[in-house]
């Protein structure tokens, strides 16, 4: 880009102002292009007032109110309460300005954010450059023990350029730098802040109650820097971890949200009268590790013909309830817009099955494959998997492993079994966590150096169709070469009292990306 003026997504500074003016998101963010998904289409005018307690699935001791150390989904949802970000995603996971009123870069290395004035913490301080500084910056501090260090370590220099401008140097181009700076992590807190046993932020609700494990309270911030949000007075977040416990709780009056409902619940929620569900496309996944280092994962025909096993459409339809997306053997969901749409769906093939299994020579010993309900259908899969490869003379050994323990003790450490990764906003962060040879969390320990160049070079790719044809020909390396098997993405579902309004999705995950509180109102 020549234009100094540019900004991420390739409009102008002067076309974004006027889409901004255009639609009220500058000011007071009422209008249209905030408001993700089926929230645009709620039946009601929103309304200020209410109490509503939501339900998640997970809570511990070690919840967090410091959000570069989230973990469950119970601290994303609290962090989006009290903090705010420089950016925000939509419904179709673009970075809307923030706290950052604009954002500006010639070469994807050097990012320019201007901040929005009159925004204040909590406690009243004005926001300043010096506290997105020190946001950005602390999660390089190893004795922070951020969650998302390794991505922090991407940046290579942060400074005020005035009390209202920052500059951020990144260690190589990433076009998808706004997007990362949505998540929940990288949300902003005051300058020095080391003390967390409050929540020092600029988010729509104020901390009023924090118990790890137990409960969050949080009440509506009358000062928040958009005009007339949020709705709600209220909001009581706790956890139920079993699934049918939580329903019961939506469904007597005791909670008004709840997460991760499992499609076989939906026909009971929806026949109640009073409550409803969500669903939300996402690229949420449980994959087969193939461990390319260790027998037999490292026989690219036996990885192939357990790949060929998958019978995908029986997952979906007996396992989900339809509640899904095939899967085609890499990490990229159908309905994303880098999707390799062209290369066709591996299909259930016994026979090519039975042809890869006898040019592996791998024998007829009996091979364990891992699995637990920590990895969601995975017990499921790993018995229909079981079967199939019983019909080609494949002896799989089912080991179904405690949810307790199962991600310290057995993930990544056996030649087979399942694990289950969470949406990514981003392709970059995805391919970057899971498949590059470096990456910690390479589960398959597969090394392809010519896709590991093909990643670094599309994340610093401003031509959008250049870099849809880079993440395609990355899809169809790991389709073919890569040690994981991926039959389904999966939806997330929530469940909600009919009269909380406002609801819609974003696909990082439930509870609209874990940011419902901003956007939904009680109409009761």
């Amino acid at each position: 880009m020549n234009d100094s003026n540019r900004i991420y997504g390739g409009m102008s500074r002067r076309e974004l102002l006027a889409a901004i003016g255009a639609v009220g998101l500058g000011a007071g963010l009422g209008g249209a292009l905030s408001l993700p998904g089926s929230a645009l289409a709620a039946s009601s005018i929103p309304r200020q007032g209410g109490r509503i307690r939501v339900a998640c699935m997970s809570s511990s001791t070690a919840d967090t109110l410091d959000p570069a150390k989230g973990a469950l989904s119970t601290d994303y949802t609290r962090h989006y309460m009290v903090y705010s970000g420089l950016t925000q995603f939509d419904g179709d996971l673009n970075p809307l300005p923030a706290l950052a009123e604009s954002i500006a870069s010639d070469d994807m290395t050097v990012w320019v954010f201007n901040l929005r004035r009159g925004v204040e913490f909590h406690s009243g301080k004005p926001l300043t450059a010096a506290d997105v500084v020190y946001s950005l910056l602390r999660h390089k501090d190893k004795t922070v023990a951020s969650k998302v260090a390794s991505i922090a370590a991407n940046i290579r220099s942060a400074r005020a350029l005035t009390p209202h401008q920052v500059e951020v140097e990144l260690a190589g181009p990433n076009v998808d730098f706004p997007v990362i700076l949505a998540t929940s992590h990288f949300l902003i807190v005051p300058e020095g802040t080391t003390d967390f046993s409050t929540a020092p932020g600029c988010g729509p609700y104020k901390l009023k109650e924090f118990v790890p494990g137990v409960r969050t309270i949080v009440t509506r911030n009358q000062n928040y820097w958009k005009p007339g949000r949020p709705y709600l007075d209220e909001i009581e977040l706790i956890a139920i971890s079993d699934e049918m416990a939580r329903v019961n709780a939506l469904l007597s009056g005791d909670v008004q949200l709840v997460n991760a409902v499992d499609p076989r619940s939906i026909r009971r929620i929806s026949a109640s009268g009073t409550a409803a569900v969500q669903e939300t496309s996402s690229g949420l996944y449980s994959n087969l590790i193939m461990r390319q280092d260790q027998f037999p994962g490292n026989n690219p025909d036996f990885v192939l013909a357990l790949k060929y096993l998958f019978d995908r459409e029986t997952i979906k339809r007996a396992l989900f309830r339809g509640k899904g997306m095939l899967g085609n053997d890499h990490p990229v969901p159908p309905n994303h817009k880098f999707y390799a749409s062209d290369l066709p769906v591996r299909a259930h093939d016994l026979d090519r099955a039975a042809y890869h299994l006898r040019r592996s020579g791998v024998g007829k010993a009996p091979f364990p494959l891992f699995a637990s309900p920590a990895a969601t259908g995975s017990v499921d899969m790993a018995a229909l998997l079981q079967l199939s490869a019983h019909k080609i003379g494949l002896n799989l050994r089912v080991n179904r492993m405690p949810s307790d323990g199962y991600w310290s003790n057995h993930w990544m450490k056996h030649p087979l079994s399942f694990g289950n990764v969470n949406p990514r906003p981003s392709i970059d962060l995805l391919l970057s966590t899971f498949f590059v040879s470096t990456a910690s969390w390479n589960e398959s320990a597969w090394h392809h150096p010519g896709f590991d160049q093909l990643v670094i070079a599309a994340r610093g790719e401003a031509d959008e169709a250049r870099r849809r044809q880079m993440y395609v020909d990355a899809q169809v390396m790991i389709h073919e070469h890569c040690g994981v098997g991926i039959p389904l993405f999966f939806s997330f579902i929530d469940g909600f009292d009919k009269r909380l309004q406002g609801m819609g999705t974003i696909p990082t995950g439930g509870l609209m990306g874990y940011s419902f509180a901003e956007y939904v109102w009680w109409n009761g």
